[in-house]
């Protein structure tokens, strides 16, 4: 080899590790977020918030294997989810579709963060529908697990349960994870 084709080995590695390393910390935030929460008749916790936050700073590829990630951690037994839970019986119960649907709003907002470099509206706008469509896959999931034991809710009194308490605390957590994504974006390699 020569030594140009030595030191492109050597940056590449090099990015290698800066992933693996903004990758391992935005997982940690993600879990750290989780455990906070607002108690609300309700709880709130800042989940939806820190993969916003991760999505929007890392871009699709990172954030949302930070996602995934901290998923599969979550899922083996290690308490990262909200009210310190975890384990594959989380993940298919009846808030589990939330959690996957995260995989969701990372490779959205990471998809627009990737393009327009963190400027606020396509943020804002990125992660409102990121969050939306969390919101659609956890709620016919909530929906399909809770007709298994139940009897079968209307859509209204389901959206009222899973949907209506949120969207204010979400929209909030929207504005500080996109105006964090445009002051923070430029200092993440």
């Amino acid at each position: 080899m020569r030594k140009t084709e030595i030191k492109k080995e050597q940056k590449k590695n090099k990015f290698r590790i800066v992933d693996l390393a903004y990758i391992g910390v935005s997982a940690a935030i993600i879990a750290i977020c989780s455990w906070i929460s607002i108690p609300l008749t309700v709880p709130i916790t800042l989940q939806t918030m820190a993969i916003c936050l991760v999505a929007g700073l890392l871009g699709m590829k990172r954030g949302t294997i930070a996602t995934i990630i901290y998923i599969l951690i979550g899922a083996i037994g290690v308490p990262v989810f909200s009210e310190f839970t975890s384990g594959i019986g989380i993940l298919l119960g009846s808030t589990g579709g939330y959690i996957v649907g995260f995989i969701f709003t990372a490779l959205i907002v990471g998809f627009v963060s990737d393009r327009c470099k963190g400027k606020l509206l396509p943020m804002i706008l990125s992660m409102v529908i990121g969050i939306l469509v969390c919101y659609a896959f956890g709620t016919v999931w909530f929906a399909v697990v809770y007709a298994k034991d139940n009897d079968p809710a209307s859509i209204a009194t389901i959206l009222g349960w899973c949907v209506i308490p949120f969207l204010i605390p979400d929209a909030v957590k929207i504005a500080i994870a996109a105006i964090l994504t445009n002051r923070l974006k430029r200092f993440i390699k």
